[in-house]
C-alpha cells in the first residue's frame, strides 16, 4: 500500500503566513542519537534529543536507584561536562525504546544542552559540548537562525505535498527516528489503516512530497504526523534528515550550522 501525507488546505489557508571541550562517542541507532551519560547518578545509555524540552529518567532506572519522586532536580554528566541542577521528570519510556537491544536509561533534552555549543557528527558518531566562545571554526557551513518555541530549538522549513505548501517553524529533534513530522493541524494521512501508527513511535511512514531546508530540497521523504506542544510549531525534523550533515547547534548564539560530512 502506498501511503501519502497530505497537507490540510483549510488549515494552511488560515496560517499566517572557560573549560576544555567535552567530547564523547555516540551511536546512531534506530534512527536516533544515543550517548553514554549519567543522570542523577544513574549511568547508562541515553537518547540525546534536542526535540525534547525536558530531560527524562526512565521510571525503571529511577526506581532501581531509589528515587520515589516523579520530578526533582539533579546533575547531568555528558561528554565530560557536569550540568548542575537540571529539572528532571521520571517517566516510562518503553514505547520509544522497545526496539533497542540494550536498556535506555532516559532522554537528555534541550534543557540540559541550551547553554552549550553542541556539535553532532553522525558517521562516525561523535557529540561535543563547548562553552560559548570556545568552539573552533566549523568550516564551510550553512547558517540558519534558531528560534525557541515551547522550550525547543526550531528552524524555518518548507513542506509540500505537491498541490499545497507552507513554511513554518520545525523543531530539531536528534531523538526523532522519522525524517520529518508535520503537525496534524496542517496535514493528514488519508487511508492510513491505523491512524495512530503515523504518529511518533508508530510503524507507518507516509511519504511527504518535498521538504526545503537551507536552500536544498529533499523529495519523497518518509514522514509522519505529530501533535505539537505549541500551535506555533509546524512539526519536527528528525535525525535521519540531519544525518546528511555535520551539525552544530550553537544554542547561545541562536544559530544552526550545517556542514558537509
Amino acid at each position: 500500500m502506498s501511503l501519502k501525507l497530505v497537507l490540510s488546505a483549510a488549515a494552511l489557508a488560515a496560517l499566517a503566513g572557560s573549560a576544555r571541550a567535552g567530547e564523547t562517542a555516540c551511536w546512531f541507532e534506530n534512527g536516533v542519537v544515543v550517548v553514554p551519560a549519567q543522570v542523577a547518578g544513574v549511568a547508562g545509555d541515553y537518547i540525546l534529543d534536542t526535540g525534547a524540552p525536558q530531560t527524562l529518567l526512565a521510571d525503571s532506572q529511577a526506581q532501581g536507584a531509589g528515587y520515589a519522586d516523579t520530578a526533582f532536580a539533579a546533575d547531568v554528566e555528558l561528554a565530560g561536562r557536569r550540568i548542575a541542577g537540571v529539572a528532571l521528570a521520571v517517566q516510562g519510556i518503553d514505547v520509544r525504546t522497545g526496539l533497542f537491544p540494550t536498556p535506555i536509561a532516559g532522554v537528555i533534552g534541550a534543557d540540559a544542552l541550551k547553554a552549550y555549543v553542541v556539535d553532532v557528527s553522525f558517521a562516525p558518531c561523535r557529540v561535543t559540548l563547548r562553552e560559548p566562545g570556545e568552539a573552533p571554526p566549523f568550516g564551510p557551513a550553512k547558517a540558519l537562525p534558531l528560534t525557541w518555541v515551547a522550550g525547543l530549538p526550531t528552524i524555518e522549513a518548507k513542506v509540500s505535498d505537491g498541490a499545497r505548501a507552507f513554511t513554518g517553524a520545525f523543531a530539531l529533534a536528534t531523538g526523532s527516528d522519522t525524517t520529518v513530522r508535520v503537525s496534524d493541524a496542517y496535514a493528514s494521512a488519508p487511508g492510513a489503516p491505523t491512524p495512530r501508527e503515523v504518529y511518533p513511535y508508530g510503524v507507518l511512514r507516509p511519504r511527504l512530497r518535498a521538504l526545503s531546508l537551507a536552500g536544498e530540497t529533499a523529495e519523497a521523504l518518509p514522514a509522519g504526523l505529530v501533535k505539537p506542544a505549541d500551535p506555533q510549531l509546524a512539526g519536527e525534523i528528525g535525525a535521519p534528515l540531519l544525518f546528511a550533515w555535520r551539525v552544530r547547534f550553537d544554542f547561545p548564539a541562536g544559530r544552526l550550522l550545517l556542514a558537509p560530512k
